[in-house]
């Protein structure tokens, strides 16, 4: 198989459909000396010629862990056939994630279990299934990957999603859960600030999303950035994007694209509760087509089940990611409030 014909969305449409027909193991040159090398079906690693001069970073683009999320996986294919086809040189090492390909088939989140739940070692925490498979291929990747940065070095991941539903604030990232010393990053504000993001969402606690593996297991800058609403393939306004697709070029093909943005004009938020499903009987008392970051007033129900209510704690407090139907455990909602940012690395 020639590299020209994984170009032009083949790569992606060949994972999906005849992930058989991939001669995954081989590696192929790009026109400026650059490496592309097929490590399964989804996954692609990438080696520049030349190592840039203000420093090698080593970055992981992930996309459809769920596969309805369907602007993500366009706009990462589009950059793989960019890359493969000469438009864009490659400056930084790039590990390029097709996530979750059997729900990306059927148009659906995930087919048994949701993928973004069972990173960080959890997919061995129950009965094996593909979805849980496939995360620990997913962790394997993403740790020899890291293995090869130096101590010195920047690694960064940006899990690409687009929301359920329609959002106050239509692009937002969630910041990791930081417990190892370091601070946010003003350089990544600067970076995701480009991407056409305004609000930033704090995680108070750990979890098992594919971002915060990278960040706690390999001390990535990792960020789970949620680009817009959930729409099928090719019904995407892809103007939206545009900002997103531009800046996540930029990022590999460039020496160091790292714009600036000054912080106190940025909305922030903290998780203020984590609201699990406990029961078969939860129940949400807000309108379905609530939008994410609706925000209530102290004492208001916001969710309930058999034996708990669940309230807003103080006046503003938001909703985000509400759905009552996960999987019983598994998170139901979170809710934030407005915070500002004390400390941070340069």
């Amino acid at each position: 198989m020639t590299l020209e014909s994984l170009a032009n969305g083949q790569f992606l449409h060949l994972s999906r459909f005849s992930p058989e027909s991939l001669p995954c193991g081989e590696t192929y040159k790009l026109d400026d000396g650059a490496t592309i090398e097929l490590l399964a079906p989804g996954v692609v690693q990438l080696t520049p010629a030349k190592l840039a001069e203000s420093g090698l970073k080593h970055i992981v683009y992930s996309c459809g862990i769920h596969g309805n999320e369907t602007a993500p996986i366009e706009i990462c294919s589009d950059l793989l056939d960019d890359l493969i086809n000469g438009r864009i040189g490659l400056k930084h090492r790039l590990l390029l994630i097709f996530g979750n390909l059997p729900a990306m088939n059927i148009a659906k989140r995930f087919v048994e279990e949701n993928m973004n739940r069972l990173f960080s070692g959890e997919h061995a925490n129950g009965p094996s299934n593909p979805e849980r498979e496939r995360a620990a291929q997913l962790e394997a990747f993403v740790s020899a990957f890291y293995a090869k940065a130096g101590d010195e070095e920047e690694k960064i991941h940006y899990d690409l999603h687009t929301a359920i539903r329609e959002s106050k604030n239509e692009k937002f990232v969630v910041m990791p859960f930081l417990n190892d010393g370091r601070h946010h990053s003003a350089k990544q504000f600067g970076f995701l600030h480009a991407c056409g993001i305004q609000t930033y969402l704090l995680s108070s606690a750990p979890t098992t999303t594919f971002s915060y593996y990278s960040s706690a297991t390999h001390k990535a800058r990792g960020f789970t950035v949620e680009l817009g609403r959930v729409k099928p393939f090719g019904e995407n306004d892809m103007i939206r994007f545009e900002s997103a697709r531009e800046s996540l070029t930029r990022l590999i093909s460039e020496d160091d694209f790292a714009p600036a943005v000054d912080v106190n004009q940025l909305t922030l938020y903290k998780v203020n509760q984590v609201i699990n499903r406990q029961k078969e009987d939860f129940t949400l008392h807000f309108d379905d087509d609530a939008p994410n970051f609706s925000d209530f007033k102290a004492g208001t129900l916001l969710a309930s089940e058999p034996g708990a209510r669940y309230e807003a704690q103080q006046d503003g407090e938001a909703i985000v990611f509400p759905n009552a139907n996960v999987a019983i455990g598994q998170r139901a909602l979170l809710t934030v409030i407005p915070t500002t940012l004390e400390t941070m690395d340069v």
